[in-house]
């Protein structure tokens, strides 16, 4: 675990090498996620099938191999602990709830000149959601995919999930009943991304792409990306906790934690004006993590990407932040309203003690889908947007045309595009 001091004479040469460090799996999965993408193009079915076998230990023979089915969603959903069932329930409310205030407004209307125009939105014709099964199998990944598809008004939603040795998360399955989702395919990885891009002898492809994977399914929607659209290319989990003084050290310490126990490649990070503060931190990372059942992975995580920033005044934090531009920040200070409004980077910001990222991850509303890796300088979280596209409409009458169509004319010519200058000038009086 790293510390840092806005003091030392070398804060920016570490900090800037904190801020373009990647930790992105290390292994040139390129090539092989290329050759993956083609194997499924040119074979279809018989490559998943090989696939399948290879990577999960899981037979593609039967249909009942092949998907599952919408009766079986509901068994599980009806086995459910009540509480656990009530839980899931909540959740999917709630994102409901939130997204549906997402959904655009047509545009239709008259400028001064005339001219009819305007856009207007419509969902895309069919969604796939990749819902990881090997070491992240969550069903509110599923919630948080499917709901925004359902709210866009996508016809067709489909989901595919590995089932490593045959078996299947029976929380993601109760996902899906309460999402509505029908169509699931037990398939995984790079190849299950490739099937929904091209289709199959037995899937049909779709036209966006959604969910979070491990590094190659991450390649495969950055390669694929044009033949579909993808809501981002995800890197490894991060949290930024600015915390003041008077927090309990065990709760920013499990906050910490609760980012770095996704995954050894998760980044954790504290800043703070106060050393004490840190210190305890410290400390009780270390009792919590000789606790977790995921210690391993979150210790792993927090040795080689953890860190803690002391800063003199937390005034200091914002600019650090938006630098940072991390996936989940926190915001563990007395008045989080003065360091939000200078917020400008990141995917989510949790404001205040009592809200910690764990809540967001399930029940609060805002989608969990968020972009990592920096890339909150430029994009966002999943929204029912990434489910729909706009399409712009001109409408021009004989006084409209007259009043515009001579610029376009001479706009045209000046581009030396004569066919587009006669276009416009025909229709001239």
């Amino acid at each position: 675990m790293q510390k840092l001091s806005t003091r030392d004479a070398d804060f920016e040469l570490k900090f800037a090498k904190l801020v373009n460090g990647r930790r992105e799996s290390g292994e040139d999965v390129s090539g092989r996620v290329s050759d993956i993408l083609a194997n499924i193009k040119a074979r279809g079915d018989a490559a998943l099938v090989e696939y399948s076998q290879r990577f999960d230990g899981h037979s593609l023979t039967t249909d009942e191999d092949w998907s599952i089915t919408p009766e079986r969603c509901e068994e599980a959903y009806k086995s459910l602990e009540p509480d656990l069932r009530e839980a899931l329930d909540l959740a999917a409310a709630r994102i409901e709830a939130y997204h549906r205030d997402q959904i655009p407004a047509n545009r239709d209307f008259i400028d001064d000149a005339g001219v009819r125009q305007g856009a207007i939105w419509r969902a895309v014709d069919a969604a796939g959601l990749y819902v990881p099964g090997g070491r992240a199998a969550y069903p509110s990944s599923l919630l948080m995919n499917a709901i925004p598809a359902k709210v866009a008004g996508v016809e067709r939603i489909v989901v595919v999930t590995p089932t490593p040795k045959g078996n299947s998360n029976p929380l993601v399955l109760a996902a899906a009943h309460i999402a509505g989702v029908s169509e699931i395919w037990r398939i995984g990885g790079a190849q299950a991304v490739g099937a929904l891009a091209y289709g199959t002898e037995r899937i049909k492809p779709v036209d966006v792409i959604t969910g979070p994977g491990n590094a190659y399914v991450a390649e495969a929607k950055r390669q694929l990306y044009g033949v579909v659209g993808i809501d981002m290319v995800a890197g490894p989990s991060e949290i930024l906790v600015i915390a003041d003084c008077d927090n309990d050290p065990d709760w920013i310490a499990a906050d910490l934690l609760s980012q770095a126990e996704h995954d050894p490649t998760s980044q954790s990070i504290l800043i703070t004006n106060d050393a004490t503060c840190a210190a305890q931190v410290e400390d009780r990372v270390t009792v919590q993590l000789s606790q977790l059942a995921t210690g391993k992975t979150a210790k792993a995580s927090w040795d080689d990407h953890g860190v803690i920033i002391l800063v003199d005044d937390l005034n200091e934090a914002p600019a650090l932040a938006n630098r940072l531009a991390a996936e989940h920040v926190e915001l563990a200070v007395a008045d989080p309203e003065a360091l939000f409004s200078q917020i400008h980077h990141a995917g989510s910001v949790f404001l205040g003690r009592m809200t910690p990222e764990a809540v967001g991850d399930y029940v609060a509303g805002p989608n969990h889908v968020l972009p990592t890796g920096r890339r909150a300088r430029f994009s966002s979280g999943l929204s029912v947007l990434d489910f729909m596209k706009r399409t712009s409409f001109i409408a021009l009458d004989d006084d409209a045309f007259d009043a515009i169509g001579p610029a376009a004319a001479r706009l045209a010519h000046a581009e030396g595009l004569p066919a587009h200058a006669k276009s416009v000038e025909l229709r001239l009086k």
